[in-house]
């Protein structure tokens, strides 16, 4: 998945001579806490966040708007030359800037222009979406030698069952290096008789949990 898929094409901006002021104001209207700032031709200067004004106002301030502070134009505060992405980057490389960057937007930005913006929002409903979590389904998690072939065996019961296979994830065994964790999402709310099955091939289900049965 890349970035054009996921990002705000049509992000709120700022120009550098706005005020800290107007800008409270847009995020508040708009309920965003991000916002690019870009000259005429939205070539982007800057970014200024919710957290950047709050960091310029004194608590006691918050709600006395004629301070010389909210007058203050947002290119004084704003953090300028921010990283920025371009629409054709991966999801995934994207994820791994904001979390080694400790950043919460990314400018878009093509051919030297402005042309969306991706947040961690974003991210985060991505990461739903792609598990499945946002459709009726049962998540069975399975911990499997990290062998090839493997994920095939385990479709093939699911298949067996006409049960749609709506996400696989795949992480390490804490308690094992040489094993693997398939989390596996169907499109059935009775994974049961499936579950059985799994286990009659030898594969060790560790979630759900059946009634009078150890794992």
């Amino acid at each position: 998945m890349i970035v054009e898929e996921i990002m705000n094409d049509e992000p709120y901006t700022l120009a550098p001579t706005n005020t800290v002021q107007e800008a409270l104001k847009l995020m508040r209207e708009k309920k965003v806490r991000h916002l690019p700032v870009v000259d005429e031709e939205r070539h982007v200067l800057g970014v200024i966040t919710e957290r950047d004004i709050k960091e310029v106002l004194p608590s006691s301030l918050q709600d006395e708007t004629n301070s010389p502070i909210f007058n203050a134009k947002v290119e004084d505060i704003m953090v300028k030359d921010p990283l920025i992405g371009h629409p054709l980057d991966f999801v995934e490389e994207v994820a791994l800037t904001f979390y080694e960057s400790k950043i919460g937007c990314l400018p878009i930005v093509s051919g030297g222009k402005l042309v969306g913006i991706v947040t961690t929002t974003d991210l985060l409903y991505t990461y739903i979406e792609l598990t499945g979590a946002t459709e009726p389904g049962s998540k069975i998690e399975i911990r499997v030698s990290d062998t090839p072939g493997v994920l095939f065996e385990i479709t093939k019961i699911f298949h067996q069952h006409h049960a749609n296979v709506q996400s696989v994830l795949v992480y390490p065994d804490s308690e094992n290096t040489q094993n693997k964790i398939l989390s596996v999402r169907v499109k059935t709310l009775n994974p049961l008789a499936m579950i059985e099955d799994l286990r009659k091939e030898g594969f060790d289900v560790l979630w759900p949990n059946l009634p009078g049965v150890s794992l």
